[in-house]
C-alpha cells in the first residue's frame, strides 16, 4: 500500500509512515489530510481516501540530535555532489565509493574530514597512500555538512508521488524528471 508523507504543524516534512499509523493518526484528530491518493479504505459503514500527505496539528520540537547528519554513505556522496574528489567526474552512486583522504593504516579516521567521495579508478590509484603521497589533489576540503535535514526519504526523486513534491526540499534540479529537457 502506499505511504503517506507527514508534515510538522510548520509544514515541515517529518517522517514517512504506512497507511495504517496514518489512518490511526487522522481518526486520533491529530492530522489534517493536505493531499489524498485515488485509492479508498472501505469499512463497513465507512470509505474514504488514502491520505498521501498529513500534516500534524500541533507542533513537534526535533530533538537536535535527529537533526544532525547521519554519517553515512550517501550523505557523503551528496555532500561531495556524486563527484569523485579527485577527478572532479559526476559518477551514478553505483560507480562511487568512499575514500579515506588519511588511510586508517595511517591512524586515519572515520569522520566527515576525513572521508571523501571517490570513484573505483582514483581510489584503486590513491591506494593506502595520502592525497600529496599518490600526487593527487582533493577538490575541496571535507567538511561535516552544515544542512540539517529533517527528513531523509531514500525512495529516490522518479519514484516519490506526486502529491508530496511541494513539500519536500530537494538539493537537485528537476529537470531530468521533466520530459523534453
Amino acid at each position: 500500500m502506499e505511504l503517506t508523507l507527514l508534515l510538522n504543524a510548520t509544514y515541515e516534512p517529518l517522517r514517512v509512515v504506512n497507511w495504517q499509523k496514518a489512518i490511526t493518526l487522522l481518526w486520533q484528530g491529530k492530522v489534517e489530510v493536505l493531499e489524498v491518493y485515488d485509492r479508498e479504505i472501505h469499512g463497513v459503514s465507512i470509505s474514504f481516501k488514502l491520505p498521501a500527505v498529513m500534516r500534524l496539528l500541533k507542533m513537534v520540537r526535533i530533538r537536535e540530535v535527529h537533526r544532525s547528519v547521519k554519517f553515512s554513505r550517501i550523505n557523503i556522496f551528496t555532500r561531495d555532489g556524486f563527484k569523485c574528489q579527485y577527478c572532479r567526474r559526476k559518477f551514478r552512486t553505483e560507480d562511487l565509493t568512499f575514500d579515506h583522504v588519511v588511510p586508517i593504516a595511517k591512524r586515519g579516521t572515520k569522520t566527515w574530514e576525513n572521508i571523501v567521495t571517490a570513484c573505483w579508478a582514483c581510489n584503486n590509484r590513491k591506494s593506502g597512500r595520502t592525497p600529496d603521497e599518490a600526487g593527487m589533489h582533493l577538490m575541496k576540503k571535507p567538511v561535516k555538512p552544515r544542512w540539517h535535514p529533517v527528513v531523509t526519504i531514500t525512495i529516490g526523486i522518479r519514484n516519490t508521488p506526486e502529491s508530496w513534491r511541494d513539500y519536500l526540499y530537494w538539493n537537485m534540479e528537476l529537470e531530468s524528471d521533466i520530459p523534453g529537457s
